[in-house]
């Protein structure tokens, strides 16, 4: 098993923190952050994964699932009692057949190359999941997608 944890990208959380070249509509954009997925053979790096050309063994195209993922909605940067919190909808993939999603990788697409959209977080689903021409819902946890505590 490659995916063993959820995280943020490393590289792409620095350039936020200390400015440069960031997205200007940030995490809260309602038409340029995505989710794509992607099976085990990935194996994701938090230091030095920065953008989206750097993940492999994302979901064959096709039946329900189109390449690049899909673009996440009611996004939400919050921060309460020390901690930062990033919420979304539960994005989902209808009438797909996909074949063992293991996690969910959400980035910044900027509408070019893959070598331009910005890495943010993986989410692993534990246990790879599929469909048949079904649905793939991925479940937010009612705490948020992901936190940071900036108060440890």
């Amino acid at each position: 098993m490659s995916i063993t944890a959820s995280g943020w990208f490393g590289l792409t959380l620095e350039k936020a923190l200390i400015g440069t070249s960031f997205p200007t509509s940030g995490l809260e954009s309602e038409t340029a952050v995505k989710m794509l997925l992607v099976n085990d053979s990935y194996t994701p790096n938090f230091d030095t994964h920065d953008f989206r050309d750097d993940v492999t063994n994302e979901i064959a195209n096709g039946g329900g699932y189109t390449t690049g993922g899909t673009t996440l909605t009611s996004t939400e940067v919050t921060l309460s009692g020390g901690l930062l919190t990033y919420d979304v909808a539960d994005p989902s993939w209808t009438s797909s057949t996909i074949a063992s999603a293991m996690a969910g990788v959400t980035y910044f697409a900027r509408g070019g190359a893959s070598s331009a959209d910005e890495l943010w977080i993986l989410s692993d689903f534990v246990t790879a999941v599929s469909t048949t021409n079904g649905t793939l819902l991925v479940q937010v946890n009612a705490a948020g997608l992901a936190t940071i505590d900036y108060t440890p």
